[in-house]
C-alpha cells in the first residue's frame, strides 16, 4: 500500500525541496566544505549566518567530508535546507552523551527545515566501551523538534537514544537509524516512509526501537512506519510505552528474526487500553503475531489509512505546495 506519488518521489530523490507556504524564493545559496574560496568551513558557521526570524529559503550545500561539529539550527531561523553530497559522503560526527536535551550530534528546532543526504552519528559507545566506567548512556545523532520538517536520505547512527522525534510534524524518507535502546523516542507526529530501522547492541542486552510520548488522548502525536525494513544483530521489542497513550503503527514493512516475538512493552503504564500498538499487512519472520502482547490493537483497512495517508502530518498540503529545486 502506497501513498506517496510518483511526482513526490521525484521531487524528493532530485532537490532538495522546501514548503513554498512560509518561505520567500528565490533562495540564497551557501557552501560549506573543506577547501575552496567563498566556502564555510563548518556547517555551524554558514547556520550562524542566518538571520533572526529569517523569511527566505536559505540552502546550505556541504561538500563531502567528514565534519566533527554539533550542529544547531535554533528555533528563530525557520526556512532552512541542509543539503550534503549523500550519507556516504557528508559526515557530521560529534560524542556527547548523558543528557538528552544536550548530548546531540544534530538538533534542529525551527519549523520549516529540510535535510537530505548527510549522516549524522554520535560515536559514543559506538562501538562501546570495555570498561566499567564507561556505561551505555543517552547519546543522541539527532534531535528533531520543529514543525514541518522533512528528512531525506539520512543516516543517524548510536546506541541509546539514537534520535529524539520529538515535538511537530516530521516527514523521514529513505533514512537509515542505527541504535539499540529506545532509540527512536519522543512525541513527534511523525511518518517513516521506506527507511531501515536497525537494531544494533551496544553491550550485547536486548533492546527497544521505538518510545513514543503521547500523554493525552487529545494529543494528535504518534510514530507511523510505512514499507520500512526493521533488521538487526542480536533481538528487540519495537517499542515501548513512553507516555500512557502512546502512538506507534507498522505497516507494510519487513521484520526480520530480529524482533522479540512478544513485540511491546507497556513500561511504566497501568493501563494498557490506552495504547495504540499496531502492526498490520507486515512480513518476514519477525511480523508474526502469535505471540505479541494481547493488548496490541488492530485497525480496519479504512483507520489504517488515516494514518499512512501524508495527510496525517499534511493536512494543509506542506510538502507537495513547494519549489522542485533551491538553485535559483
Amino acid at each position: 500500500m502506497q501513498f506517496v506519488s510518483r511526482t513526490f518521489i521525484f521531487l524528493i530523490i532530485f532537490s532538495c525541496v522546501c514548503n513554498a507556504n512560509d518561505c520567500s524564493n528565490p533562495s540564497k545559496v551557501l557552501t560549506v566544505g573543506k577547501i575552496g574560496r567563498g566556502k564555510f568551513r563548518t556547517i555551524q558557521r554558514a547556520i550562524n549566518t542566518i538571520p533572526i526570524d529569517n523569511t527566505r529559503w536559505i540552502h546550505i550545500r556541504i561538500d563531502a567530508g567528514n565534519y566533527t561539529e554539533k550542529v544547531i539550527i535554533p528555533i528563530d531561523k525557520p526556512c532552512v535546507c541542509l543539503e550534503g553530497a549523500g550519507s556516504s559522503s557528508t559526515n557530521v560526527l560529534w560524542s556527547d552523551h548523558d543528557q538528552t536535551t544536550e548530548s546531540f550530534t544534530f538538533e534542529s528546532n525551527a519549523p520549516n527545515v529540510i535535510v537530505k543526504g548527510i549522516k549524522f552519528e554520535n560515536s559514543y559507545n559506538h562501538p562501546p566501551g570495555q570498561d566499567d566506567d564507561d556505561k551505555i548512556l543517552p547519546a543522541l545523532a539527532g534531535a528533531v523538534r520543529g514543525d514541518k520538517t522533512a528528512i531525506y536520505d539520512c543516516v543517524f547512527k548510536g546506541v541509546q537514544d539514537t534520535l529524539m522525534d520529538d515535538t511537530g510534524r516530521h516527514y523521514y524518507h529513505n533514512c537509515y537509524i542505527q541504535g539499540q535502546t529506545d532509540f527512536i523516542f519522543g512525541k513527534g507526529q511523525s511518518i517513516y516512509q521506506n527507511c531501515t530501522i536497525y537494531f544494533k547492541s551496544g553491550d550485547g542486552r536486548n533492546g527497544f526501537i521505538a518510545a513514543q510520548k503521547r500523554e493525552s488522548i487529545k494529543e494528535t502525536s504518534g510514530y507511523v512506519f510505512n514499507g520500512c525494513v526493521v533488521d538487526g544483530i542480536g533481538q528487540t521489542m519495537l517499542g515501548r510505552a513512553y507516555g500512557p497513550y502512546s502512538r506507534v503503527i507498522i505497516a507494510n514493512s519487513y521484520l526480520s528474526s530480529v524482533v522479540d516475538p512478544v513485540g511491546w512493552n507497556a513500561w511504566h503504564q497501568s493501563d494498557v487500553e490506552k495504547i495504540t500498538f499496531v502492526e498490520e499487512e507486515n512480513k518476514g519472520p519477525g511480523a508474526n503475531k502469535s505471540k505479541r502482547v494481547s493488548w496490541m490493537k488492530n485497525m480496519t483497512k479504512e483507520e489504517l489509512h488515516k494514518f499512512l495517508d501524508l495527510s496525517y502530518i499534511d493536512h494543509e498540503g506542506w510538502l507537495n505546495n513547494r519549489p522542485s529545486s533551491l538553485n535559483s
